[in-house]
């Protein structure tokens, strides 16, 4: 346990790295790369490379290695530094005798390429999360992020066939309805301060390319613009779900170091996307496509590159995200999996209270209440599905409904004969977050390891 002065450390560096992460970038996609001197505001062309920006993630995640490289070089020394006695034969047969105690197979060597799997859902997510965040703002993007969880437990009845109480079921609908506040809210924005690109809106809309004066707001483009980019933001919550439910598959088998096991998944996620660059070239929509941009990767390097506001909060990016990780990982080992999903909430405050105070949104009644209800019913649902907060006394499942379900659970694991996810084990392994970070690996915190419970929502 560290001492009171490392955990405030811990928290304060993952609220704040995890508001970088979408605030910085918001911010990149409202740079100007080209015509930036044209008087005229509706010529400047704004950096919308979803692609980029989804391998600068990855290439943040793969910064992750270093502190696992520290650690292995670190016990190696220390190892050569001490010489153990060797085992007796007595040992060895006690040893052996204890075998069903033994951790689950470590993920090495070519069973490494299966996290390749989840790698994949989150190229695709994290694309699509990053197309909404071009046409959304950047509250409503990290809230509406909060539909993962409704994934999430349908996606666990339906491939990892496991049951949830009524409650759960209710805090499903709650985060469905909190969702649904959020994007409601969103489409009633009838202007907004931050530069945005009207291409998508122009596209759907059938507007003129002239279109109105520019000091004229066009209301019905902007709500459509946020209803398109809630859509993807949604949309990409399906395959982080299902980067979950294969990573717990995964997971359930095998244990791995969560850092490692992202680390891995940046390597494998950048290396699809460098796999896919040429083919990614050979799309060509059609001029007046809002796509037209994003899959004109050259010309998105060019603006990278040489546009040192873009590349610059590209690195930040990259670097926060590795940060962000770590504190996640450190706050959930060494306070709770509570403490970070907490933690975790007062991250989308931080978001919002940062956009308003840099003008990016504006305090509009009521749309601005519609949004603080919405998000409230968004953070009990979640709480609620992952029992952080007590469901009502009608709606909790009588013990003998735990007991059997819990029976079950045993019972299929001896038939299985894999080892049950209990105890010692749990401290290395990689499993399904409570909260709505990133990626989907987190470490269970010692004082929670005697009363965990293998069922849903877990």
């Amino acid at each position: 346990m560290p001492n009171r002065f490392l955990i405030p450390v811990l928290i304060t560096g993952m609220i704040l790295t995890g508001a970088c992460n979408s605030l910085w970038s918001k911010y990149q996609d409202m740079q100007c790369v080209e015509n930036c001197d044209d008087p005229d505001p509706r010529r400047h062309v704004l950096y919308e490379q979803p692609v980029w920006q989804t391998l600068q993630m990855f290439l943040g995640e793969m910064l992750c290695f270093l502190p696992m490289l520290y650690t292995t070089l670190s016990a190696r020394w220390r190892a050569s530094s001490i010489q153990l006695p060797e085992d007796s034969p007595d040992d060895t047969l006690e040893d052996l005798s204890e075998s069903q105690k033994l951790p689950p197979q470590r993920l090495t060597g070519r069973r490494i390429l299966l996290l390749w799997l989840p790698a994949l859902c989150d190229l695709t997510g994290t694309t699509l999360m990053n197309v909404g965040l071009l046409y959304t703002p950047v509250s409503i993007y990290q809230m509406t992020r909060g539909a993962l969880v409704l994934f999430v437990g349908v996606f666990s009845v339906l491939f990892l066939h496991r049951g949830l109480y009524v409650y759960q079921w209710l805090s499903l609908l709650t985060v469905m309805a909190g969702v649904s506040l959020v994007g409601f809210s969103g489409s009633l924005i009838k202007d907004t301060l931050q530069p945005v690109a009207p291409s998508l809106v122009s596209f759907l809309s059938s507007t003129p390319a002239n279109g109105p004066p520019a000091n004229e707001p066009i209301e019905t483009p902007e709500a459509t613009k946020v209803v398109i980019g809630v859509f993807f933001i949604l949309f990409a919550q399906i395959f982080t779900a299902a980067q979950f439910v294969i990573e717990e598959k995964i997971l359930g088998q095998y244990t791995v170091p969560p850092l490692l096991a992202v680390g891995y998944e940046g390597l494998f996620g950048a290396i699809s996307i460098i796999i896919l660059l040429p083919f990614l070239s050979l799309i060509k929509p059609p001029a007046s496509s809002p796509a037209a941009a994003w899959f004109d990767l050259v010309r998105g390097w060019h603006q990278l590159i040489d546009t040192p506001s873009v590349l610059y909060s590209g690195i930040v990016i990259a670097c926060s995200i590795a940060l962000f990780n770590f504190f996640g990982l450190s706050v959930t080992k060494y306070v709770s999996a509570t403490a970070r999903s907490l933690t975790d909430t007062c991250r989308t405050l931080a978001i919002w209270i940062v956009s308003l105070m840099l003008g990016w949104e504006l305090l509009v009644w009521p749309i601005s209440l519609l949004q603080v209800v919405g998000f409230g019913l968004l953070v009990y649902g979640t709480f609620l599905f992952n029992d952080l907060v007590k469901p009502p006394r009608f709606l909790r499942p009588s013990e003998r409904v735990i007991s059997a379900a819990a029976a079950s659970v045993l019972a299929e694991a001896e038939e299985e004969g894999a080892p049950l996810l209990f105890g010692d084990v749990l401290d290395e392994t990689a499993r399904l977050p409570a909260n709505l970070g990133t990626v989907g690996y987190d470490v269970a915190p010692p004082e929670a390891q005697g009363t965990t419970r293998s069922r849903s929502g877990r």
